[in-house]
Formats: C-alpha cells, sequence, structure tokens
C-alpha cells in the first residue's frame, strides 16, 4: 500500500503481486489531515478486513504521520520515478506539475535518474494558475476551456505571481479576450517550467506528463508541447497520473518488509498527538472579549441618505476601478452617500462599470429623481479607461484617492494603511501632505488575495476564516515570507496538529507582519504616527484589524465600508476640485457606451525595439484611450502630448553597430557570427573592425527582443542569472539559424582600464565567464557544426591584447602583416568611438 498525504488531498493505492492498481481513493482532507487520514484507512479496512499491508507513506505532510505511526516515508519525487521505472521504461522525460511544485526527471540507461524541482518560487505551478483564474474571476476549468480557443499570445510573466498580476491586470485593463489571457497565461508556465528545471539538458521522447494541472488542463499540455516541440504521440498522459506518488510509494520495496495492521496505525495517529512548537498570543482571550472589542473600537460609520428623499439632487462620482473589483460612490453636496456599489470586475473593467451606473439610473428612474453630476472622477487600475469611455472630468491617482478618504475617517492621520487584492499602499503623512509611499512591489504575500486563496484551499468562507481567526488559542506562528514559505509553515504546522483556527489567526499575524517589516520595514513603530487609517477590504477581516493593533501598540481606525475608501475619497476628491474651480458647469447625465460597440483597433508602436502591441480603443463620445504601451514616447492618454527628449540610447546604438568596413581582403565562405551581447556591445566597433580588416565577413546578431529570448530559454542553466545573461542564448540560437561559419564569443576577464588611478577592471564574473556556459550548454559545434571560438583575451595592456588577438586570428590563416594592419585600425575606431561617445552625450 502506498500513501500520499499531500498539502490538500490523501491518495491511498493498493497494489497486486503484478504491480497492478487493484484499489485507488482520492480525498480532499481540508486541513483536517488526522481524521481524514482515519476514514481512509477505514475504507480500506472495509474492503479488505483481517489483512496487514507492506505500507509507504509519501507527500508533503507525510512525513509528520510516518514519524507518528512508524511507517516508512519515501520522498515523492523518488516515489514517481518508482513507477516510471517499474510501468513506464520506454520514458525519456517525467513532467510533473504539482499544486505547489514542479519537477522535470530525466532518464538515461545506466544513470541515476536527473530529478531537477523549482526552488522557493512557486511560478509556474498549479497554485499560480489558481491565483490568475482568481484575478479574472473564472475556474481553473474555464480557463482551461477558454484557452483552447486563443487567437494570440501575449508575454506574461510566471517568475513569479505578482509580476504575472501586473500583466494579467494590464491585458484585462486593454479588453484583450479572456481566451488570449488565458492562453497566454499556460504559455507563460510552460515556459517557466522548461526554463526553471530543463536548464540546457535536452527534453527528449516520450514525455511523461503527470499532475493536477498536466491532467486535468488540456490547452496546458498543448502549451508544453509547443515549448518542448514535442509532438502528440511523444508527449504521454497516463492513466493514474494523479497517483504516482502513492503508487510509486506502494511499489517502493526496503530491504527489510514490514506488515502493519490498519486498525493499529489508526490507533496511535489518534494518541500520538503532537502540539505546535511556535505559537503567538491569542487574539483575543474569549468571544465575549471579541464582542466587547467589535463594540468599542474606532469606526466611523459612513453617512447613508436615502435616493428617494429629494426629487432633484446634485451629486459627485466617484469610481474606482482595481484590479479585481469596482467600486462606484456617489455622493450629495454635503458628502452623504446616495448611492454605492461593489462588485467583481469578472475581466471587464468597462462593462463591470457600466453595469453599476445603470443601477444607479434605473433605481432614480424608477423613483422619479431627477439628477445632474457637478464633478466626476476616476481612479485606479482602469483610470484612463473609465475616464475616455465615460467622459469624466478627473483622472486621479490612488494614493490622493485614499489620502482623501482617510482624511475623511480622521483629519489628522498619520498613516494609512490600504491592502487591496493584489497589492499594498503605505502612505505616511506630515500636516495633511504626503510625505512618503510604499508600495509592495515584489511579493504578493499579505494581499486580499492571498487571504482568499488560503482561504479557500481550506473551504472555509472568509467568515468562517475570520471568526475562526478571532477565536483560535494558539496562533500559529508562519511568518512573513511570501507564499511558498508560508505553505512550507502551514504544512508544518498541520503535521503538529494545529487546528485550522490557529492556522486561521497565524495568517492574519503574518499578513500584518508583512506590511510592517517586509514592504515598510519599519525598525521603529514610533514612524506610524498616532493617528493610524485602515482601507480595504482585507480590513473585513477583524483577524487582521486586531493583530495590527496589537504587533502596532496602536489604536487604528476605519470605516463601516473600509472596501469603498478608494471610491469615496475619488468622490470627495473630485467635490473639492470642483469648489476650486468655482464652476457652474454640470453634466445631466453621464452617457453610458455600449461595452460591446467599442471601436478597438491593434497598433504596433516602433517608437523602439520593444514594438509594443497597442490598443486604441475609439469610443461613441469621440475619446480615445490607448493602452498595451509601456510609455508615452509615440501613444498617450493625456490631453497634452509630452515633448520628447534627447535619445542617448539610440544615439549609442547609432555609434557602435553602425560601421560598414570596406576591407579589399573579405573572403567569401569565411563570416564569422558575434551575438549582440553583454560585453560584446562597447567593445563591438573594435572586433567589427579587427576582424573585417583581416578578411572575415562578419555578422551581427539582431537585436533583443522578447521572441529572441524566448527562442533560448531551454539552455538556460540557471534561473537565477541575470536577464541579460539569459539573452545570450537567443542571440546564439540566431546566429546559428543565419549558417554563420564560425561564431567569435571571447572570454574577457578585464577590459580597458577607464580612469588611470584605478587599481583594476575586471569584468563581472557572469560577463566573462558565460562563454564558457554557453559552449557547455549549447554546444554550437557538436549539436550543429559551428566552430564556437572563445579565446581568452584582455583589453587591461595593449600588448597582451595583440598578442591574443594574434594568436587567434593566425589559427584562422591570418598573415602577421594583415593582422598589424587590422589592429592599428581597430584601435583607432575603438578610440574614436570612444570620443564619439563621449561628445554625444
Amino acid at each position: 500500500m502506498g500513501v500520499d498525504v499531500g498539502s490538500t488531498t490523501i491518495k491511498i493505492v493498493i497494489i497486486d503481486a503484478g504491480f497492478q492498481i487493484i484499489y485507488k481513493s482520492y480525498e480532499r482532507h481540508q486541513a483536517n489531515i488526522q481524521q481524514t487520514f482515519a476514514e481512509e484507512l477505514n475504507k480500506v479496512i472495509e474492503q479488505f478486513p483481517d489483512t496487514e499491508f507492506c505500507i509507504n507513506i509519501t507527500g508533503s505532510a507525510g512525513m509528520g504521520i510516518g514519524e507518528r505511526i512508524g511507517v516508512n516515508f519515501v520522498q515523492e519525487v523518488v516515489a514517481a520515478v518508482e513507477v516510471v521505472n517499474t510501468i513506464y521504461p520506454d520514458t525519456h522525460t517525467l513532467i510533473d506539475l504539482g499544486g505547489e511544485d514542479a519537477k522535470m526527471v530525466f532518464f538515461k540507461e545506466g544513470k541515476h535518474p536527473d530529478i531537477r524541482m523549482n526552488g522557493s518560487c512557486a511560478g509556474g505551478t498549479g497554485a499560480f494558475i489558481d491565483q490568475m483564474a482568481n484575478l479574472m474571476n473564472i475556474s481553473v476549468e474555464e480557463l482551461g476551456q477558454k484557452a483552447l480557443n486563443f487567437e494570440k499570445i501575449y508575454p506574461i510573466a510566471s517568475r513569479c505571481g505578482v509580476f504575472a498580476k501586473t500583466d494579467v491586470q494590464n491585458l484585462i485593463s486593454r479588453n484583450i479576450p479572456v481566451a488570449d489571457i488565458s492562453a497566454s497565461i499556460l504559455h507563460a508556465v510552460a515556459l517557466q517550467s522548461v526554463t526553471t528545471l530543463a536548464r540546457g539538458f535536452d527534453v527528449k521522447p516520450k514525455v511523461l506528463c503527470i499532475g493536477g494541472p498536466l491532467t486535468f488542463i488540456p490547452a496546458l499540455r498543448n502549451s508544453f508541447r509547443e515549448v518542448l516541440k514535442i509532438n502528440d504521440t511523444d508527449f504521454i498522459l497516463p492513466e493514474n497520473g494523479e497517483y504516482f506518488p502513492a503508487w510509486g510509494a506502494a511499489l517502493y520495496q526496503e530491504k527489510e518488509i514490514v506488515y502493519h495492521n490498519l486498525t493499529s496505525l489508526i490507533q496511535k495517529s489518534a494518541s500520538n498527538t503532537k502540539m505546535q512548537s511556535e505559537t503567538l498570543p491569542a487574539l483575543f482571550k474569549d468571544e465575549e472579549d471579541y464582542n466587547q472589542w467589535k463594540k468599542n473600537r474606532r469606526i466611523k460609520a459612513l453617512e447613508f441618505v436615502e435616493l428617494g428623499n429629494k426629487k432633484k439632487i446634485e451629486c459627485f462620482l466617484g469610481i474606482d476601478s482595481g484590479s479585481t473589483t469596482t467600486k462606484i460612490v456617489i455622493m450629495d453636496r454635503d458628502a452623504r452617500i446616495l448611492y454605492r456599489f461593489y462588485d467583481s470586475n469578472e475581466g471587464n473593467p468597462l462593462k463591470k462599470v457600466i453595469e453599476g451606473l445603470e443601477k444607479f439610473y434605473a433605481e432614480a428612474a424608477e423613483k422619479g429623481i431627477s439628477y445632474k453630476f457637478l464633478s466626476s472622477a476616476a481612479t485606479g487600475y482602469g483610470e484612463d479607461l473609465i475616464k475616455s469611455a465615460l467622459g469624466l472630468d478627473y483622472g486621479i491617482v490612488e494614493t490622493m484617492a485614499h489620502l482623501s478618504g482617510a482624511q475623511y475617517v480622521d483629519p489628522k492621520v498619520s498613516f494609512i494603511l490600504d491592502i487591496g487584492g493584489q497589492d499594498i499602499k503605505s502612505i505616511f503623512t506630515e500636516n495633511g501632505v504626503i510625505s512618503n509611499i510604499e508600495l509592495n512591489e515584489a511579493c504578493s504575500a499579505g494581499c486580499g488575495s492571498f487571504l482568499q486563496n488560503f482561504a479557500s484551499t481550506m473551504h472555509m468562507s472568509l467568515e468562517e476564516f475570520t471568526k475562526a481567526a478571532c477565536l483560535a488559542k494558539y496562533p500559529s506562528d508562519l511568518g512573513s515570507r511570501c507564499t511558498v514559505f508560508m505553505n512550507s509553515k502551514v504544512k508544518q504546522s498541520l503535521r503538529e496538529n494545529a487546528g485550522m483556527d490557529d492556522i486561521a489567526a497565524g495568517l492574519a499575524y503574518s499578513v500584518v507582519k508583512n506590511c510592517l517589516y517586509k514592504v515598510l520595514k519599519i525598525s521603529n513603530l514610533k514612524q506610524l504616527g498616532d493617528n493610524i487609517v485602515v482601507q480595504g477590504g482585507t480590513f473585513r477581516n477583524d483577524g487582521v484589524y486586531r493583530a495590527l493593533e496589537l504587533l502596532s501598540g496602536k489604536a487604528v481606525s476605519s470605516t463601516d465600508y473600509p472596501e469603498l475608501m478608494g471610491a469615496l475619497g475619488v468622490a470627495l476628491y473630485s467635490r473639492s476640485l470642483w469648489e476650486k474651480e468655482n464652476t457652474d458647469k454640470c453634466t445631466p447625465a453621464i452617457e453610458l457606451p455600449n461595452a460591446e460597440n467599442i471601436n478597438t483597433k491593434e497598433l504596433q508602436c516602433k517608437g523602439c525595439t520593444n514594438n509594443c502591441s497597442v490598443l486604441r480603443f475609439k469610443f461613441e463620445n469621440g475619446n480615445i484611450c490607448y493602452a498595451g504601451n509601456k510609455c508615452e514616447k509615440v501613444f498617450y492618454n493625456k490631453s497634452v502630448a509630452k515633448k520628447g527628449g534627447y535619445n542617448g540610447f539610440d544615439e549609442k546604438n547609432e555609434i557602435l553597430f553602425n560601421h560598414c568596413v570596406n576591407a579589399d581582403n573579405i573572403q567569401q565562405g569565411k563570416t564569422i557570427g558575434i551575438p549582440r551581447v553583454l560585453n560584446m556591445f562597447d567593445n563591438y566597433p573594435f572586433w567589427h573592425t579587427l576582424l573585417s580588416e583581416c578578411g572575415f565577413n562578419v555578422r551581427l546578431s539582431p537585436e533583443s527582443t522578447f521572441p529572441l529570448y524566448q527562442k533560448g530559454v531551454g539552455s538556460i542553466m540557471s534561473d537565477n542569472i541575470c536577464f541579460p545573461a539569459k539573452l545570450v542564448h537567443g542571440h546564439i540560437l540566431a546566429l546559428i539559424e543565419q549558417k554563420v561559419d564560425r561564431i567569435f564569443y571571447p572570454i574577457i576577464p578585464k577590459e580597458e582600464k577607464e580612469f588611470g588611478a584605478s587599481s583594476n577592471s575586471f569584468n563581472c564574473p557572469v560577463v566573462s565567464g558565460y562563454p564558457e556556459v554557453i559552449r557547455s550548454s549549447m554546444e554550437p559545434e557538436e549539436k550543429y557544426g559551428i566552430p564556437f571560438d572563445k579565446p581568452v583575451i584582455t583589453f587591461s595592456s595593449d600588448r597582451a591584447l595583440e598578442k591574443a588577438c594574434f594568436e587567434y586570428v593566425s589559427s584562422l590563416g591570418v598573415s602577421k602583416s594583415v593582422f598589424k594592419t587590422a589592429l592599428e585600425k581597430a584601435m583607432q575606431v575603438k578610440t574614436d568611438v570612444k570620443i564619439r561617445l563621449r561628445e554625444s552625450q
């Protein structure tokens, strides 16, 4: 028998003497591992009464159970390899994509399997796909189905969920079809897995794919086939793929076989309990303490007024079009709220805003109310799109909107903490003016979706999750690191018999710790001041609210609708702008466009080598909005175009790469390719002149583009190497495709000294050593028959430079006299280029 106790499920497999499965079960444990484990064993006892089993246990939570009940533990990758070796011996590559990890195993006859696993980042795993589906407010099944009908793939970063969310939010705000976004997400997962796991190793067929995401999402398998360039017959989805670790555990045999009585194991599991090693103070003593706190905390109730009180109203409109939700507030002259709207974007922010306003118009019409908007404004991710589509008066940056909302709660506010679905905004103020802003840039731990994902993993609603946290007796200390590390701590707590309430409370603490110590890097809590205001839907969770109070040691203020504070702030801000302008203009009703009838045209920006795909939206009101442009050089949404400045990069490219050498002795059939990478950039004029004057055709690789990067990802040896180094692989493949006769990429430990007083001029180790990495990972000569020249050359001494260069070109048949002339011209070009570069600045 093999038992796989994972982070979310328990799977049991029983095999016969021929290694075939005769019993299997699959059950979600919903964080109640001990009880589910006992229930599943009881089911086996019913099927196989009076039977003892040789048992191995595996899985992320299996080690703890194995230790408690005295059963042998097998690492899950080793277990999966056991199935491949026994049942699928002709497999060359195993790809296992799990909920929180990814694995790739390479099999070679006569050698131990080469096992590769993802490191500390969960980018490119099942959890990543879950996060992206949640962001678009669709199920994973829907995402997979829609991805089958895509038309275009867009670049999405899958190295980290945060950067991916940024890309996906951008695509959503541009009204890109959900099918294209879904396919782009799955393509990014495949690309990430190949990049991080293959690391230069050839993925050879036959390829066996297992794990939930690959088993249940056909479009993901298509993406892997596309990235790996493998046909359908060589990319195999085996039967019982989701049971591989449990199956392998059953197949795994120790030298000494021990049989266990299942009833005895159930009793051991129940009696041998272990308490958590690290806990935090309870958020509340008991339920009475919790209820008393709810009565006493500093909550300012927003003032609402019934829409039908007056038949004629003058109002202000505020729209917060966020990354996952849309918030609308309409208020009267006295800042009393006439109408509020809060809903998920469902991947279409404009459509959701129109829906919210249509409800207001319908309610007003039903009650016979005439209204006019004195001022209107938008903020958030969709600010430009919403402002243009509806013809609003203002677009306001989010921080100003949140400041305005916070000052409504507490005019003396000193610190504002806004935790949204995907981001954290921390605003420090002095004398009513923003003095500092901190945003989460590289990690999404501690955001609203972070808690929501954990709650859904535990199969709890957010209300149940909140109450459980507040009444927990021994909150787990889960730290404040990213989701992956947090998951590891959660698993550890589950192994130590922590309850779901303890984990919920621990996560509430972790959210606040992440804000204070990771995002803000607070060393002294006095920096927060005494007037703290919190905003964002996350603070509907009383556990998070209370954890902030306990950790900061300060009273915290908010409203009874913290999720509306962005929309409230933008409405208040538009009112203040209207009052300053002292204008009589007003809009009887904002004309709502037909969300299905927007003139959309895709444009290709030629402003730089990024060649951004830009979408132009033309609305019925005549307004135009551009989305997808990473800068405002060509396409912009402001009413006044920015004056273009001097482009030093264009000038430098022109000086470095626009070289024409009219040498008389250029030899046919001797083409040397030079990659446009790293230190070859600044040294290119020298190498181009030297090699051309020696009689060679010099071919330069094309400019860097994202498709060029994607071309070389399969041979990248380390996922943590810098991006400029990752680009080298694509450039080498581009030269191979150009069919050059040889590739020249020298090892250059030292550059020329820029200043006379400098003690040394070493290159970065990555720069100087990368030619050797390329030779070993890509093997241009062995695989493609193109010699790869990587002589060791230094620019720190003219004599050493001359000696090393002659040794190289003489090996290619160049005479001393030709070389001397070529070197003189190359050195002169090098000096001239340096002078031109300085003069151009």
